[in-house]
């Protein structure tokens, strides 16, 4: 009985907080219908991963194989060296990005002049807008071996050319060089609204005791900003199996040789449905993208929440 009138008591509260502010919900309503449909209906489509799937047959009608799709990718290798890119380059931007955004939102807050400060912004926004396919064909322009525009300085130099895509090696500077340029200016507006938030009487009062610019920013702006970097990494876990596809396809595209250095879980599934048409094999590997996505955003932020309580996700 207890447990009825706790939950009458709860539907109650919940239907007097929708009337109370039914345009709010009524705004969020087209989110809600969205993570419905493309998040929550298809997740039956996860068996996938779990067959030998069979366009006729359909989902589940399809012969039922158990863990053969896992067992086979950990049996030939790919799921290692996959799993092991994603992680590293996604950690690699997540950290370094992160790092150059504060950096950048701080250099921009300390800059007086008003005009320089908004160029300054734009410009350094400008890439988050520009495709992966532009940036796709810039890359092959300036490192391909025949007329690229390094190669071709190379030659003027009296130097000889330089075969980039046959060397893998040098490729993970470049995506990460590629992927801190397009996403500074975005995470470093984030950055330059929690520092727009501190009190500025604070940072008068550090003045008047004679504290320094560097001194200011080492002992005010950065634990200021604290909470928010430790948000925007838990954030950033979430999707750190999620890797950039766009800009991985397009710099990289199906130039095998630089698959060792250069693959992740993003184009090994898209070779798997679209080379291959193998969907059972890219539908195991995306079940295991999310599976381990999940277990990581739990764990660290089981970690957060006993060493910063605060700034936990959950």
């Amino acid at each position: 009985m207890r447990v009825l009138t706790s939950l009458k008591l709860q539907c109650g509260n919940i239907a007097r907080e929708v009337m109370k502010n039914k345009i709010l919900f009524l705004m969020l309503l087209p989110v809600i219908l969205y993570f419905i449909i493309f998040h929550y209906l298809v997740m039956p489509g996860a068996y996938v991963a779990f067959v030998d799937f069979n366009i006729s047959k359909g989902i589940f009608g399809s012969r039922f194989l158990g863990l053969d799709n896992f067992k086979f990718l950990i049996q030939t290798g790919d799921l290692w060296n996959i799993t092991k890119n994603t992680l590293l380059y996604n950690f690699v931007f997540l950290a370094l990005g992160n790092v150059i955004q504060v950096v950048f939102a701080i250099m921009l807050t300390e800059v007086a002049g008003k005009w320089f400060k908004k160029i300054s912004q734009s410009i350094i926004l400008l890439p988050h807008f520009i495709s992966m396919v532009i940036v796709g064909v810039f890359a092959y322009n300036m490192l391909n071996f025949n007329s690229g525009f390094i190669n071709t300085l190379l030659v003027q130099a009296g130097l000889e050319r330089y075969e980039f895509y046959s060397d893998p090696g040098i490729w993970k500077y470049i995506i990460v060089a590629f992927k801190i340029w397009s996403m500074t200016g975005y995470g470093m507006i984030v950055y330059l609204a929690a520092i727009t938030g501190i009190n500025n009487d604070l940072y008068e009062a550090a003045y008047m005791d004679g504290a320094s610019n560097w001194q200011r920013i080492r002992y005010m702006t950065l634990p200021m900003l604290k909470p928010t970097f430790i948000l925007l990494l838990l954030f950033g876990l979430g999707g750190i199996m999620k890797g950039s596809f766009d800009l991985f396809y397009n710099l990289i595209g199906n130039n095998s040789v630089l698959y060792p250095q250069t693959d992740i879980i993003d184009t090994f599934v898209f070779r798997s449905l679209v080379g291959q048409f193998n969907f059972s094999m890219g539908a195991a590997v995306g079940f295991y993208q999310s599976a381990f996505g999940l277990l990581l955003v739990l764990f660290v932020n089981y970690i957060v929440r006993k060493v910063e309580p605060d700034s936990a996700l959950f």
